[in-house]
């Protein structure tokens, strides 16, 4: 059929069922059967009166007229699209660009949603539900807002006059099950060869910095290397917003910053955290990101006995992340010289996962950089692994893996304090296991 009825319907029907007496005293069962009601006199009208309309009602699966049910019902006392999308569990992203521009990511690909609000008073009164159920306030006055749902994902609404376009809301959902080294071999982000190095690392102790740029996969890659960690092991996680879930470790203590609003003056940054966490005993420390003048004070957490500590940070390569971390610390050390910056740098961080998301979108790790030392003055940077693109790769879709390269590791000395020097070179010239 040319003509898709659904959200006409949505509209005729709420706008009909809106107009009932005493709506706001029914109960969530009267307006379930209110509804039930209406749309049946709706079919039977369409019946007699639309054959078009009567033969789109009666081509719906069971599980379609539900679907219908709910839309008609979200609009009516709750959140309307909004609920249907955040219901969703493929959905992965939610971008409303005013009440008519409704863009999700689902299974990993981009796409427009046909749906969209009645109008922009609609869009405005279901936002400032929704913001509300978390504590927020969001209007004219206070335009932006930073939230959190109970599952962790991240909420980021804008109200005009700051969005020129309409009520502007972005989502980041995150899966209920914490993301394994298991998933990411499963999606080819990684390979078994580089899992298993990846694990040697976490378990003895090197400082990993993992970065890439906008939905490359940083927090969720995090999390999968967080389950290396030893259980017996006390960590401390530090973020902007929770997403992290760690299950593995019971001696885990979970803090998050806090904006100032207000009522309450008082803002609680990641550096104040840093700082906090550095008196509560840990063995590691894990910053979900790094974004600014924090920068120090976890290199500093890393060079004073919290060995394995890992971090994220936005950038395009190992070496653009070596510079954002000089230009992050200058912001809130502008005194310190950049020999003594990158020296603080070298001695700190241990290894760079680079991260990226492809043309064909998806989302792997296309690099593992060694940071060697300071040394004539820069920074020293050793690739250990690289991505390929084979001979499969198309401008669709992206066919490769990762590589060890020719390089040797040069610093051996973690691993062997750990015990774990099966795969590495010694000084008797044992060869390296798996090129490993």
């Amino acid at each position: 059929m040319a003509k898709n009825y659904f959200m006409d319907e949505v509209v005729k029907l709420k706008q009909v069922i809106q107009e009932a007496s005493r709506l706001r005293e029914y109960s969530s069962e009267e307006i379930a059967e209110l509804i039930d009601r209406k749309l049946n006199e709706r079919i039977e009208w369409a019946k007699n009166n639309e054959p078009d309309l009567y033969w789109y009602y009666q081509r719906l699966s069971f599980k379609e007229k539900n679907t219908l049910k709910y839309t008609i019902t979200e609009s009516v006392e709750g959140l309307g699209i909004l609920g249907k999308i955040i219901t969703d569990e493929d959905i992965t992203e939610v971008m409303i660009n005013g009440y008519d521009k409704i863009f999700i990511e689902k299974k990993g690909k981009l796409m427009r949603m046909e749906e969209q609000f009645e109008d922009e008073k609609e869009l405005t009164r279901i936002v400032q539900r929704f913001v509300s159920s978390m504590d927020r306030t969001v209007d004219a006055s206070n335009p932006i807002v930073d939230a959190r749902l109970e599952d962790g994902s991240r909420v980021h609404v804008v109200f005009p006059p700051v969005a020129l376009n309409g009520v502007t809301v972005t989502i980041r959902r995150f899966s209920k099950k914490p993301m394994t080294i298991e998933n990411l071999l499963e999606h080819g982000s990684i390979t078994l060869e580089v899992a298993d190095f990846l694990e040697k690392l976490v378990k003895s102790g090197h400082n990993i910095f993992v970065c890439g740029g906008t939905g490359s996969g940083k927090t969720t890659f995090l999390n999968a290397l967080s389950n290396f960690i030893p259980p017996r092991e006390r960590v401390i996680t530090i973020e902007d917003s929770a997403e992290l879930q760690i299950k593995n470790i019971p001696n885990i203590v979970r803090m998050e910053t806090k904006k100032a609003n207000s009522k309450e003056a008082n803002e609680i940054t990641i550096r104040d955290l840093i700082k906090a966490s550095l008196r509560m005993r840990p063995d590691r420390i894990i910053v979900g990101e790094v974004r600014g003048e924090e920068a120090l004070d976890m290199l500093q957490a890393m060079n004073t006995g919290h060995d394995g500590s890992l971090s994220t940070g936005h950038a395009n390569s190992p070496e653009g992340m070596l510079s954002r971390l000089e230009t992050m610390v200058l912001t809130g050390s502008a005194d310190l010289p950049l020999e003594a910056i990158r020296q603080q740098i070298a001695s700190a961080v241990d290894y760079i996962v680079h991260l990226s998301r492809l043309r064909d979108f998806s989302r792997k790790c296309v690099e593992i950089t060694e940071v060697v030392g300071y040394r004539n003055g820069r920074i020293e940077l050793n690739p250990i692994y690289k991505f390929e693109e084979d001979e499969k790769t198309t401008l669709d879709k992206v066919s490769g893996r990762l590589h060890r390269t020719e390089n040797k590791i040069m610093n051996q000395d973690k691993f062997i304090l750990s015990g774990i020097y099966d795969f590495m070179e010694d000084k008797n010239g044992r060869k390296l296991k798996g090129k490993a």
